[in-house]
């Protein structure tokens, strides 16, 4: 049957009114599916962030964070990330080829160093963080493979300083001696104790004992108390003790060059290292914070207040997990009293 106006008892005007209405609702449609189709592309085509912002990664990377830890963290990650072979192998370039593997980076990117020139200067000081923090392991790492050789004059002489520094008052009779212990090695023969941490130890300890004499005096001083309970209330009153410790000096700054070492080895000291040192650490920083460590440990063991010298790896563990997790802050710096300044803290 035909579909006449007559038919469906529709006047023309109305017929016409009707067939408005249906096209625009198909024209809503079309373009409700339109939208979704732009929608689908788009989540499985993103314009990437540097057609956005017309910068690389890298630039966003060092606009964005202030120097330090937060942004050479950023852009290891970003370098050891990346499908370019030559950011890649920026990580592990020496120290004397940083300025040009920079130049490569900022041709690559098409960058143009005349109208970027903090961006070249940023992405350097980052880069000589992070491959100076692997050629730091490698330096900590060979002096703790050195044994201690006493037929070395070099190790002979700095193990007689570390005696000369903390006992000044007291001349070592023989090289031999019982009096080790008194700065607290375990025997008559220090080298023996040094086996684990090698001459990193010995270096360690001289370091403290001469770049912080009045801690190192003071802890060892409070290492050869007894612990407060083994004296009655009037000889406690009396010598006015302060938490007497009762520990080994000498053996505990080789068990923290350990904890120092582990940290620097694990990665864990990249935080602290790469705010505090504006390009490459060196040795002195590792032994700066291991000073650090040291001063913090003393603190932390008489707040623990432990009955006896048995608690001692029970003590470390925690102090370990302390460290670690204040290390965790990209705001992180380990910085002893006493070099707060000298260690330059990253303002570039």
């Amino acid at each position: 049957m035909s579909s006449s106006p007559l038919n469906t008892g529709l006047i023309p005007t109305q017929v016409s009114r009707s067939r408005g209405h249906v096209n625009r609702q198909r024209e809503r449609l079309t373009e409700r599916e339109t939208q979704r189709e732009r929608l689908r592309q788009h989540e499985a085509f993103p314009q990437s962030p540097e057609k956005l912002t017309g910068r690389c990664e890298l630039q966003r990377i060092c606009y964005r964070h202030k120097p330090g830890a937060r942004r050479t963290l950023a852009i290891e990650s970003s370098l050891k990330f990346s499908k370019h072979e030559l950011l890649q192998s920026a990580l592990s370039v020496h120290c004397d080829k940083v300025e040009k593997t920079i130049d490569d980076i900022m041709a690559l990117k098409k960058i143009n160093p005349d109208t970027n020139p903090q961006l070249a200067i940023s992405l350097q000081s980052s880069l000589l963080q992070i491959v100076g923090y692997r050629a730091l392991l490698v330096q900590v790492e060979k002096l703790r493979r050195e044994a201690y050789d006493c037929e070395n004059q070099q190790h002979e002489t700095m193990l007689l300083q570390l005696w000369k520094e903390l006992r000044p008052d007291s001349p070592l009779h023989s090289r031999i001696s019982k009096q080790w212990c008194e700065i607290g090695f375990q025997g008559s023969d220090p080298k023996t104790d040094f086996r684990g941490m090698g001459l990193l130890g010995l270096s360690n300890l001289l370091y403290f004992a001469e770049h912080d004499k009045t801690t190192a005096l003071q802890m060892l001083n409070d290492s050869l108390q007894p612990k407060h309970n083994e004296l009655d209330k009037a000889e406690w009153e009396k010598k006015s003790l302060d938490k007497a410790i009762g520990f080994s000096f000498a053996i505990v700054g080789i068990n923290i060059t350990e904890l120092t070492y582990s940290l620097l080895l694990s990665g864990a000291l990249k935080t602290h290292m790469y705010n505090v040192a504006p390009e490459a650490g060196n040795l002195q920083h590792f032994q700066q914070t291991f000073c650090f460590l040291m001063q913090e440990f003393h603190h932390f063991w008489l707040e623990e207040d432990p009955s006896d010298i048995m608690e001692f790896n029970r003590i470390r563990s925690k102090f370990q997990r302390k460290m670690e997790k204040q290390l965790q802050s990209p705001e992180a710096a380990l910085c002893p009293h006493y070099t707060a300044e000298d260690l330059r803290l990253v303002t570039l």
